[in-house]
């Protein structure tokens, strides 16, 4: 008897068991993981196409497709008579929250920029957008003299010298990148991530974080108001816009341009 009465136990606990585990597969079928956002291509390295001018319906000259590497070439761009700018955007949609990757690379004494939540209608991005400031940091104030801009800032210690809100990886003229950051030599390729939302934007740097910041908080309408971008009255104002790249007037390079949605 005591036996017997041991078998119904063992079968009860096992339907009971089997009916817990069908219920939690149930439930788990009900409710599927969150999928990752998918990874949306500016650049792939075959077609330019969604990129075109600032206030432009094509795409300036110089920017051309070369060794599957989205490239500013001044020498072509140069050969012709062109008087206006040389900023690109990507123009087929805006973003407002996101995580924007690229690589790039420069020549010694090369500068460009990433901008984001760029309005077209102005002079140029740099006075209504933020930018990822890209510099040959080494070699930049050697081979261009920075005295009459670094002093027209305020700046009258050492005014040659590349001061570090104008460094790789600054939210230009609002935010320094952190002092021991990993940045490759000129013609080597970098790596540069932004991250944005409205809590916080994030720069990073060949995997590294370089500066964190809130947007549109009190300290950053003081940085703001206080420097560079106190005549600019729509300076990072837009909560959405276009990613756009920037022309120095040197060859710059760039490659696996993609963002996601956040």
């Amino acid at each position: 008897m005591r036996n017997y009465f041991g078998l119904i136990v063992l079968v009860v606990l096992m339907a009971a068991c089997k009916n817990q585990s069908k219920s939690q597969e149930e439930q788990t079928a009900q409710t599927p993981e969150p999928k990752e956002s998918e990874w949306i291509y500016l650049f792939d390295g075959t077609s330019t196409e969604g990129w075109r001018g600032y206030n432009m319906d094509s795409l300036p000259p110089g920017w051309i497709i070369k060794d599957s590497t989205l490239t500013f070439d001044t020498e072509l761009g140069l050969e012709q008579d062109y008087k206006g700018g040389k900023d690109i955007i990507y123009g087929a949609e805006e973003f407002d929250n996101f995580e924007l990757y690229l690589e790039w690379k420069l020549p010694e004494g090369g500068n460009s920029g990433i901008f984001y939540h760029v309005k077209e209608g102005y002079d140029g991005p740099p006075v209504v957008s933020p930018e990822y400031q890209l510099i040959d940091d080494e070699n930049y104030a050697r081979i261009h003299d920075l005295t009459a801009y670094n002093t027209s800032l305020g700046y009258t210690d050492k005014p040659e010298e590349l001061k570090p809100l104008q460094q790789t990886g600054a939210d230009y003229a609002m935010h320094p990148p952190k002092a021991d950051k990993t940045l490759h030599p000129v013609g080597e390729w970098n790596s540069s991530k932004i991250v944005f939302t409205p809590e916080k934007v994030e720069h990073w740097l060949n995997g590294e974080l370089l500066l964190s910041f809130v947007p549109w908080d009190e300290a950053w309408h003081e940085k703001k108001n206080s420097d560079k971008w106190k005549n600019s009255p729509d300076y990072g104002k837009f909560k959405t816009g276009f990613i756009a790249l920037q022309d120095h007037s040197s060859p710059i390079w760039f490659r696996n341009i993609k963002i996601k949605k956040l």
